[in-house]
């Protein structure tokens, strides 16, 4: 199954088709994905995004590092599918500035719940980001008819994490971490290792 394909026409069903829309594009196995990673927003140069065609988009050299960093040997997005992993963004859109936009966000949750839909042996979500953290909280509320996150936002839900307390969407297990894109992984050498340890924690929660 091609996922762009597939999310194109959840897009033009939404009113949502757009030429800045970046989707991912690649052939997955949807009983096979096991773990999503839910990023923030898609990069305003589209050959920076995961699933460029450029030779080496910034976004996924940045992938492949942190996962080789939690010594998890990777070479490419086809890799990690391999593994079972499918990378997506809350934002299919780029950013306008640098807190997005909570309309667009809310507007574009048709695309990131069609994803989540999409693959029933989920057992893993990586929120990537308070913004990741924030859709998956907006999608769950609407769907349980409450008003409680499934997973505490900000670095409230990361301190909880890392004392151990576990969070749970229904059966998915949910790992609240940072943005996995970006100058704050230079800027704040921290959040890439507490990154790379989330990847390890991950890994040995699904296998």
């Amino acid at each position: 199954m091609n996922t762009k394909t597939y999310l194109t026409g959840i897009a033009e069903k939404n009113g949502l088709a757009d030429e800045t829309l970046q989707l991912p594009d690649c052939e997955a196995d949807a009983k096979s994905i096991k773990v999503m990673m839910i990023n923030e927003a898609v990069p305003k140069n589209p050959d920076d995004w995961f699933y460029s065609i450029t030779q080496n988009p910034e976004n996924r050299k940045t992938a492949i590092g942190l996962f080789e960093g939690a010594g998890v040997s990777v070479k490419s997005m086809r890799d990690i599918l391999n593994l079972g992993i499918y990378i997506t963004a809350a934002l299919k859109t780029p950013k306008e500035s640098a807190a997005p936009d909570t309309a667009v966000l809310s507007a574009q949750l048709p695309l990131l719940e069609a994803e989540i839909s999409l693959f029933p042996n989920l057992k893993v979500i990586m929120l990537m980001g308070d913004v990741a953290a924030k859709a998956l909280n907006m999608i769950a509320k609407a769907k349980m008819n409450t008003k409680k996150n499934v997973c505490p936002a900000g670095s409230a839900g990361r301190r909880r994490h890392w004392s151990g307390e576990e969070f749970y969407w229904e059966k998915i297990r949910l790992f609240p971490s940072y943005i996995m894109t970006g100058k704050n992984l230079l800027i704040e050498p921290f959040k890439r290792d507490t990154i790379t340890e989330d990847i390890r924690r991950m890994m040995e929660a699904v296998n």
